[in-house]
């Protein structure tokens, strides 16, 4: 396997280029990535977006992945740009996962649960020219979707309610018109997922102490809209 050039850095990974058709992905810090195989392709054969996988080569390392080379910005540089609206990026995000939502658990024997990203925001959205694919599924998890919604509900808050942020004032409005959107859905998002989703984020370890101090205000943004 011949490794390219590198095409980008997330807080956990690293993608490469190898060919026209293929991306590898390879996570830092010994990270393990043989969990996000099986969910990827169940959720592909269920006909949700994600990339497509690629041969997984004998020479690759446990944080290696061989994943479709998407084109297209992701919904976050789309959203900056202008070329995507608040609205139109609330609706995706909200399509996206009511989507996902629909997807029985592959695992899971409680009927009501489902396949969970738990990481879903603007930046894990690449929007091709076939439609939008999600990427980044290190965290996913099986379980109430209440808690994905509530997860992604509060990363963007986050970002809304820091001030030091580029994207705060953009942040805000995109979660001021998503959480009613969400919260509409089902069963909304209740305070315990919302609870749940904010104690996650404070044992997130790629997040700063200034990224953490946030978390409790991000959650009352987050449960005012819910209102």
């Amino acid at each position: 396997m011949r490794i390219g050039q590198l095409l980008g850095s997330g807080r956990d990974a690293d993608v490469y280029e190898l060919d026209e058709a293929w991306v590898l992905r390879r996570y830092r810090a010994g990270m393990d990535a043989s969990r996000e195989l099986p969910v990827m392709s169940y959720l592909s054969a269920s006909g949700y977006p994600v990339p497509r996988l690629g041969p997984q080569p004998p020479s690759a390392r446990p944080g290696d992945l061989v994943l479709q080379r998407l084109h297209g910005p992701t919904m976050l540089e789309s959203l900056l740009s202008g070329a995507v609206g608040a609205e139109e990026g609330a609706a995706l995000l909200a399509g996206l996962l009511t989507d996902l939502h629909t997807v029985p658990a592959r695992l899971s024997p409680d009927p009501e649960d489902r396949v969970l990203h738990l990481d879903l925001h603007p930046d894990n959205v690449i929007l091709t020219a076939d439609g939008p694919v999600v990427i980044d599924w290190s965290n996913t998890e099986e379980g109430p979707p209440a808690l994905d919604r509530a997860m992604s509900a509060l990363i963007l808050a986050q970002v809304a309610v820091d001030p030091a942020h580029p994207a705060a004032v953009d942040a805000r409005v995109l979660v001021t018109t998503l959480v009613p959107l969400l919260a509409a859905a089902d069963d909304g998002i209740p305070a315990r997922h919302l609870a749940d989703a904010a104690t996650r984020r404070t044992l997130n370890p790629t997040m700063s102490p200034a990224e953490t101090g946030l978390i409790a205000e991000a959650a009352e943004l987050v449960a005012s809209l819910t209102t």
